[in-house]
């Protein structure tokens, strides 16, 4: 019979332990088992509402299941992950969740995201087991690299990379603005894109900037997943100032991003875009893009514990 283990704060071996179950999980299932923020918290050790899940089977010297869940001003989000050997077993993946929230509630409750990539039936019951329901679906778009010459920008507009130690605050001000209404990419800080700048796959060169009169516009930011099959070439984030909206830029940024990554060889690019944001998924598509799968969020309040 499994147990769970509750950490507040995560030791290096305990890191280790996790890192090797996430990366069974990953080659197993051809995808991330954890969301950059969340991944950040773990090789972090913990912060000031962190809590790390761990899942023990007797006889088993790693573990068989991991949660965590995160605090972020007044709502949580939980993300878990079941060592593929044991995904037979639905009771690992019921009681990560169940202490999960157990935990928010002791903080005092709060509303809650839990974050599954390819949701399946069984998901669905792992969420409402603990009175989540079905929220926001984020659509992940895929399509060849490199662009057929219809999907080029007749028309290319200036673009110069990011400057680390220059760049934060004028590009966290579009970011902000851009994103007010996004529950995750919103409200980002300088601490948060200088743990992205501290990530091996950080490339500035990928990281390409739009000024006007000194301004800057918009972005495109790049990701290289190099250890995925195929290897992918990621439109990591990309925006445009609110108060330059309606201009096409956003269908020549993600151009430009594309073509940055096909430049370096990579045969495969994709994105995440939320199935509700319907003129983006339809640019998307006109650009060739087609969904690959869908990531989606429970959402529900937790009670605080008498």
């Amino acid at each position: 019979m499994h147990r769970v283990e509750v950490k507040r704060q995560m030791g290096r071996g305990d890191i280790a332990a996790v890192s090797a179950l996430l990366d069974v999980a990953t080659a197993h299932d051809g995808h991330k088992a954890l969301g950059d923020h969340q991944w950040l918290d773990l090789v972090d050790g913990g912060r000031e509402g962190f809590a790390g899940l761990v899942a023990w089977e007797p006889d088993h010297d790693h573990p068989v299941g991991y949660a965590q869940v995160t605090r972020d001003g007044r709502s949580w989000a939980l993300e878990y992950v079941v060592d593929p050997h044991h995904r037979g077993d639905r009771e690992i993946a019921l009681d990560l969740v169940g202490a999960a929230c157990g935990v928010v509630a002791e903080e005092g409750g709060g509303h809650l995201h839990l974050w599954r990539s390819h949701p399946t039936e069984e998901t669905d019951a792992v969420a409402a087991s603990v009175g989540l329901q079905r929220g926001r679906d984020l659509l992940q778009m895929r399509r060849p690299l490199p662009l057929e010459a219809r999907h080029r920008v007749r028309e290319p507009i200036e673009l110069r990379t990011f400057v680390p130690g220059q760049d934060e605050e004028a590009w966290l001000q579009v970011n902000n603005r851009a994103f007010e209404w996004h529950p995750e990419q919103g409200g980002w800080d300088i601490a948060t894109i200088k743990a992205r700048e501290a990530e091996g796959w950080f490339d500035p060169s990928g990281f390409l900037l739009h000024e006007e009169d000194g301004q800057l516009v918009g972005f495109c930011w790049t990701k290289v997943h190099a250890d995925l099959s195929p290897p992918l070439g990621e439109i990591y984030v990309i925006a445009v100032d609110p108060a330059y909206k309606g201009r096409g830029l956003g269908r020549t940024l993600t151009v430009a991003g594309l073509e940055h990554l096909a430049a370096r060889g990579l045969t495969v690019g994709m994105l995440y875009v939320d199935a509700s944001n319907t003129p983006a998924v339809a640019l998307y598509e006109d650009l060739g893009f087609t969904v690959n799968h869908v990531d989606r969020a429970y959402t529900g309040d937790v009670a605080p514990r008498s």
